[in-house]
């Protein structure tokens, strides 16, 4: 059974719907990756989303996540309500990646109790969970069917759009509003800085000189479904495979054997060669332990410096439980873009070129090296590798070559 994606919902530092993001990704800058001062006064940067963008949210609980995930849903309105008039409501899901859980409110709740002895009359424990991201979305359209939430750090959304093509291919649903979404909040970069995780300068993957992430916010939600809705373009996730490192709570599995299980499994599960894939979007963060692990893996499978690959989180910062959303709608847009095209070209990153000679080489695609082929390109993959070793791999396809 295939099961296809409808275009992508996408609000981030970067874009502010799908076709931005390609133009983006493809003309790269790092201008959405601002300097922020953190809780303890240092100064980095993050890729956050303007707040004052967004109108005041009907949901239950308004604040600036569920703002962004409504406007972003907005994108998707016909398509959601295109899912419910085929399928019915109750066979219609929801299943969102996300890691924040509402700390934007919990925290700044915390600091009037210390101030007044009393809570906001607004606040409630119910923003601190970690299901609300779902239960909101079915809330906005009246979706009558399983509303899961995934909280796995980095691949978050990974596994819920892999959880919703399981629904899908087992019967239990029709249609799943699918997707993430996560803010780089205070508390958020208060915690990887705990880490040592955050670059004081902007990102720079599998650069020598890399030094961390640079966290950003983000919203992005697909239609899944069991046939392709009226305005979709053929693209299916034909693939995935998950593993686990079993290895620290925080570091990855230096030997990159997580994530080289998790590519193998989703090349296997969607019956290709790793010749097949033309582009990999890379987990990328920018840390010395996550690029050096990756690029061991991908060299495994791919060879060296033998597929176009990059990190867009050079880009968009790195959206934690929407990353994996965000990269597919990267995928969505490569596989649509480049699917008449006489050329193809790849999403780009940024760096400052200087390749850390101890990795295995790897063909990243940046402002110098395009990577423009006449291949035709039909199979993309798209990586992340979260802390704690939750490792998921996707493989996105054009149904004319599945």
């Amino acid at each position: 059974m295939s099961v296809y994606l409808s275009k992508p919902a996408v609000i981030c530092a970067l874009a502010s719907d799908a076709e931005q993001l390609w133009q983006k990704v493809t003309h790269p800058s790092q201008d959405a990756l601002k300097e922020v001062r953190t809780p303890s006064g240092n100064t980095l940067y993050a890729a956050r989303v303007d707040s004052s963008n967004f109108s005041h949210s009907s949901a239950r609980i308004d604040m600036h996540i569920s703002r962004m995930q409504s406007a972003s849903l907005l994108q998707i309105e016909k398509e959601i309500e295109e899912a419910k008039q085929i399928f019915g409501a109750d066979r219609v899901a929801v299943c969102v990646g996300s890691c924040d859980n509402a700390s934007e409110c919990s925290v700044s709740a915390w600091k009037t109790y210390l101030s007044t002895g009393a809570f906001p009359n607004n606040y409630t424990l119910e923003m601190q969970s970690a299901d609300y991201v779902a239960s909101l979305v079915a809330e906005q359209f009246e979706l009558k069917g399983p509303a899961l939430a995934f909280s796995t750090a980095c691949s978050s959304s990974a596994c819920a759009l892999i959880k919703a093509s399981q629904l899908i291919r087992s019967g239990l649903c029709d249609a799943v509003v699918a997707g993430g979404v996560d803010i780089a909040s205070d508390t958020t970069l208060s915690g990887f800085g705990s880490l040592d995780a955050l670059a004081q300068k902007k990102t720079n993957p599998f650069s020598k000189n890399r030094e961390g992430i640079t966290l950003g916010d983000a919203s992005v939600f697909f239609v899944l479904s069991n046939k392709p809705l009226l305005q979709s373009l053929p693209v299916v996730l034909s693939g995935y495979g998950e593993s686990a490192d079993a290895f620290h709570m925080t570091s990855p599995d230096p030997s990159g054997l997580g994530a080289e299980s998790a590519m193998k499994k989703a090349l296997e599960h969607a019956h290709l060669n790793a010749s097949d894939i033309s582009y990999i979007n890379l987990h990328g963060t920018g840390t010395v332990f996550n690029d050096a692990m990756e690029a061991k893996a991908v060299e495994r499978i791919f060879g060296s410096n033998s597929v176009a690959c990059s990190s867009t989180k050079s880009l968009t910062g790195h959206t934690l439980g929407a990353a994996a959303a965000l990269e597919a709608a990267v995928c969505y847009e490569t596989l649509v873009h480049n699917r008449n095209a006489k050329e193809a070209v790849f999403p780009a990153q940024v760096w400052d070129k200087e390749y850390d000679s101890t990795l295995p080489q790897l063909a990243l695609v940046d402002s110098e090296h395009l990577q423009k082929t006449n291949k035709r390109v039909r199979h993309v993959m798209s990586n992340s590798f979260a802390f704690g070793g939750s490792n998921a791999s996707l493989i996105f396809s054009l149904e004319e070559s599945v």
